[in-house]
C-alpha cells in the first residue's frame, strides 16, 4: 500500500475518479487544501466529498509555495508520503515543487510550469521549431493594440494562467479587444485565492477542427492512449460543447495530430511521470498545438476512454505519479465510440424545469447529469456554466455522437429558463 498526498482538486469529475483511482489501486492519501469548505460546498446535501475520507485531512496555505515546502517535509517525515498529486491546474506547479522537493517521483518542475503559462508554452514550442500561430504578449494596453495590428485581426485572445477557457474569446477588432482586456484586468485572482498574471496572449486565429491527444509518460517514454474529437461553440467564446472517442478522422490525420503532441511534450520535457490531454487544431496548413496541459483530460473524457478501450486514465494517473508502470492494456468493452454533450445556456436567469432524464437512460445513455430546478443559470461564457450533460456509446463504429445529439435534442425540449 502506498501513500499519496493529494494537494488541493477540481472539485468536478475528477475529485471524485482521483480518490477512488487511489483506492481501487489499494492505496492511501492524506488530503491537503486551504479551504475545507470549498469541498463541503461541492458536494450534495447530506453526503461528504470523496476528498475528505482521506486518511488524513490537513489544512495549511497552498498558496503559499515558501511556506508550503517546510510543511510538507514535515508532515512527510511524520506521514511518509509515495508521490504527490494533485487533478487542478492551479496546483501543478506546486505538486511538481513538492516532488522535487521531498525527491518523489515526478516531471521537472520548469516542464509543468511551462505547460501551465500559455505564453511560456508558446515561445518552448516556437524555439523547438513546432508549428504554432503567430503570437504575441503583453500587459500593457499600448503594446497589446499594437501587436494585434501587426498580427492581424481575426485573432484569439487569452489570460496566460487561466483555465476552461475562461475569457478566452475571438476579437475582430480593437474594440473587442478592448472588451477582453478590461474584463481580465477586473479578474485579478483566480478562483483558487491566487494572484494573476495580468498578461494577455495574443494568437493568429486558426481554421479546422480542433482534437486532443490523449497520452501517459513513465520511464522516459510517451505512450500513446488515442485522439478525441471536440465541438465547440459559444462563439465569441470557446466553448467545448461535446467530445467523442477516438476521433473519426482519417488515419493521416490521427497521426499527424499524434506526432504533432509528441514534439510537444518532448520540447517541454514532459516525457515522465505525466498523464497529458495536449490540444491540436487541423488547420489546412498543417497540425499547431493549442495547449499542453500536464494532468488527465477534464469533461469526462477519461471516462470516454475507459468505455471504448478499459484504460483508466485516473489509475494511470496514481501509478505514474508513484513511479510506477501503468496499466495501458486494452479490453473489449463492447464499444467502438462513447460520446459526450454538453448542455450549455444560451441566456441568463433561473432553472425551473430540466426534463428527461428518464427517457435518455431508456434510451440507453451511459450516463445523465442535469442541473435541479431553482439553479441560477448565466448564460456560458466558458466550460464552467453546463446544466448538465449526457453520455452514450456505439457498439458498431462511430455513431456515439449522433446518439448523443439526438439525446440533447430530446433534454433540450425540457429546458425551461425564465
Amino acid at each position: 500500500m502506498a501513500h499519496l498526498l493529494v494537494v488541493e482538486s477540481w472539485v468536478g469529475s475528477m475529485s471524485r475518479l482521483l480518490p477512488r483511482a487511489i483506492r481501487e489501486s489499494g492505496h492511501e492519501f492524506t488530503f491537503l487544501t486551504r479551504d475545507l469548505h470549498h469541498y463541503l460546498r461541492s458536494a450534495p446535501e447530506g453526503t461528504a466529498h470523496p476528498l475528505l475520507g482521506a486518511r488524513n485531512v490537513i489544512t495549511a496555505e497552498t498558496n503559499d509555495l515558501d511556506a508550503l515546502l517546510p510543511e510538507v517535509a514535515r508532515l512527510h517525515s511524520v506521514l511518509g508520503f509515495d508521490g504527490v498529486i494533485t487533478s487542478c491546474d492551479y496546483y501543478l506547479p506546486t505538486v511538481a515543487r513538492i516532488a522535487g522537493h521531498l525527491g518523489l517521483p515526478g516531471p521537472g518542475p520548469e516542464a509543468v510550469e511551462n505547460a501551465c503559462r500559455k505564453d511560456a508554452t508558446r515561445r518552448v514550442l516556437a524555439d523547438a521549431g513546432l508549428p504554432g500561430p503567430r503570437f504575441a504578449v503583453h500587459e500593457e494596453w499600448a503594446g497589446l493594440a499594437r501587436a494585434a495590428r501587426e498580427i492581424g485581426y481575426p485573432l484569439v485572445a487569452k489570460p496566460v494562467d487561466l483555465c476552461a477557457g475562461m475569457y478566452v474569446r475571438r476579437v475582430d477588432d480593437e474594440v473587442q479587444l478592448a472588451e477582453v482586456f478590461r474584463a481580465l484586468a477586473d479578474f485579478p485572482v483566480n478562483a483558487r485565492g491566487q494572484r494573476r498574471t495580468p498578461a494577455v496572449l495574443l494568437e493568429e486565429l486558426l481554421d479546422g477542427p480542433e482534437v486532443s491527444v490523449e497520452t501517459v509518460s513513465h520511464g522516459g517514454a510517451v505512450h500513446l492512449v488515442g485522439v478525441t474529437d471536440k465541438s465547440i461553440g459559444g462563439a465569441p467564446a470557446f466553448i467545448e460543447t461535446g467530445h467523442m472517442f477516438p476521433a473519426d478522422l482519417p488515419p493521416a490525420d490521427l497521426d499527424a495530430a499524434e506526432q504533432t503532441a509528441l514534439g510537444a511534450l518532448k520540447a517541454l520535457g514532459l516525457t515522465d511521470g505525466v498523464v497529458a490531454h495536449t490540444e491540436i487544431k487541423l488547420t489546412s496548413e498543417g497540425p499547431c498545438v493549442v495547449e499542453v496541459n500536464p494532468r488527465p483530460a477534464g469533461n469526462r473524457i477519461t471516462e470516454l476512454v475507459r468505455h471504448v478501450t478499459g484504460i483508466d486514465l485516473a489509475a494511470a494517473f496514481v501509478d505514474v505519479a508513484l513511479g510506477r508502470e501503468p496499466d495501458l492494456r486494452r479490453t473489449d468493452t463492447g464499444l467502438r465510440s462513447a460520446a459526450i454533450g454538453f448542455l450549455v445556456p444560451d441566456r441568463t436567469g433561473t432553472l425551473e424545469a430540466l426534463d428527461g432524464r428518464q427517457a435518455a437512460e431508456r434510451q440507453g445513455a451511459l450516463e445523465v447529469q442535469l442541473a435541479e430546478p431553482g439553479k441560477a443559470v448565466k448564460a456560458a461564457g466558458s466550460n464552467n456554466e453546463y446544466l448538465g450533460h449526457v453520455m452514450a456509446g456505439d457498439p458498431d463504429g462511430p455513431g456515439a455522437r449522433d446518439r448523443v445529439e439526438a439525446l440533447l435534442t430530446g433534454l433540450r425540449a425540457g429546458l425551461v429558463i425564465r
